[in-house]
């Protein structure tokens, strides 16, 4: 039998409904970040660094894009005849077909994959999630402890810590209570949804709750792992990671990579992100083209201005065209003579010529404002705005739209523009 010492399992099953369109049609972790990558590529990469070679990807919603995205694991060297890369999506049983109830529920239904891999730990990963950080020295801390299950924990500010799982500890790190989103916390640990469990106690909690409604591992496994005496320990990560869970985090994750000193580095040497690329050729920049703190993925050719912006694969920025401060995803099509302010733009769109977006007052989105907000104009996939219409903030616009879709050729802020059949 193979035995491998530490397994993952990425949980990658998530609608990611705060994203609005953008995840209306793909999984959240299979979107496009930082001009060549999907958010799934982080984690993937943090494996491989950590020596991590055998990765189960629990999917669910929407999962063609992110299957078609990790195929066998090549660029994260994960293609390997024992362990790699495994895609895992809910299966037909005989009985009765199960969706994954609960993030601890779809463990719970892949136990004979990992059983197959007689692991001693497993190291258990939220598909979502910016960041860097090496599992090895998470596990050594495990193993020092003596702990049965770790959990990674970051400081955060004592007035956000009510939006989060909290841990509290004693001064070796070990964990005493915990408490899901306290209104008057008396910890600033908060959860990161990274564990490693001995295989042995992860085994027992998933059998003994396996009935538990909703199966999850904040609401059941870690409460019972407790409850029953098992020593849990607090590992504190104090790297950068961002949870791109929000559009408005999301736009600004992918801002910051364009700091002069980004907080988050992709390019260093010794821990690579890992990605599937197209095979593309060069940038191209017109001689009239200008591009101040941006990054151009390859394949692009830009003939107007970029400034502060993330510019994906193939994509093109016509003459006299105007794009700040704005995400444009891959093999989208900006014509000439456009503005784009704040705007979030997926992938194969078609913005005609002389089209404005983010302009004017900002006003309250009128169907999701806790989505759209921000001043940040989001336009959906494959979407089509005609020649010369002009969009304010606050707005979105998902589906292939004609000039009779706005009155006076303009799409007011805070309005919602999604065509049937696209939602």
């Amino acid at each position: 039998m193979v035995k491998k010492e530490m397994i993952a399992m990425l949980l990658a099953g998530g609608q990611g409904s705060r994203l609005g369109v953008f995840t209306s049609k793909v999984a959240k972790p299979a979107v496009a970040f930082g001009s060549k990558y999907r958010i799934i590529d982080f984690p993937l990469s943090n494996c491989i660094n950590s020596g991590v070679d055998t990765v189960g990807v629990l999917t669910q919603y929407q999962p063609l894009r992110l299957n078609t995205h990790i195929g066998i694991g090549i660029p994260w060297d994960l293609d390997r005849n024992i362990g790699g890369v495994t895609v895992l999506p809910p299966y037909e049983k005989s009985a009765n077909s199960e969706w994954y109830t609960g993030t601890a529920n779809a463990i719970y239904q892949n136990m004979d994959y990992m059983e197959s891999f007689n692991p001693e730990y497993v190291l258990i990963l939220s598909g979502d999630h910016i960041y860097k950080m090496d599992y090895e020295v998470m596990l050594d801390f495990h193993k020092q402890n003596g702990a049965e299950v770790t959990i990674a924990v970051m400081p955060v500010p004592m007035e956000e810590a009510k939006r989060f799982g909290i841990m509290i500890t004693d001064k070796e790190r070990k964990i005493v209570d915990f408490e899901e989103k306290p209104e008057n916390p008396r910890s600033n640990l908060a959860s990161m949804g990274i564990y490693i469990f001995n295989w042995k106690t992860l085994k027992e909690a998933l059998l003994r709750n396996a009935e538990q409604p909703g199966l999850d591992f904040g609401k059941h496994v870690i409460p019972y792992c407790h409850a029953k005496g098992a020593p849990l320990y607090a590992y504190e990560f104090n790297g950068y990671w961002k949870d791109v869970g929000t559009l408005h985090s999301y736009w600004e994750a992918n801002m910051e990579l364009i700091d002069i000193v980004p907080e988050f580095n992709l390019y260093e040497e010794y821990w690579k992100i890992y990605t599937r690329s197209e095979i593309l050729p060069p940038q191209y920049l017109s001689s009239e083209s200008v591009v101040e703190r941006s990054i151009i993925g390859e394949g692009s050719e830009i003939y107007g201005q970029v400034y502060n912006s993330v510019i994906g694969c193939g994509v093109t920025i016509g003459e006299g065209t105007v794009v700040r401060d704005s995400i444009v995803m891959n093999e989208t099509r900006v014509g000439c003579n456009c503005e784009l302010y704040k705007a979030i733009v997926a992938e194969n769109v078609v913005i005609e010529d002389g089209v404005k977006i983010g302009v004017g007052e900002e006003a309250e989105n009128e169907t999701d404002p806790h989505i759209y907000n921000h001043g940040l104009v989001a336009i959906g996939e494959k979407s089509v705005i005609p020649e010369g219409i002009s969009i304010g903030k606050n707005s979105v616009v998902f589906g292939v739209t004609s000039a009779d879709d706005y009155r006076d050729g303009a799409l007011p802020s805070g309005k919602t523009l999604i065509k049937a059949g696209d939602k």
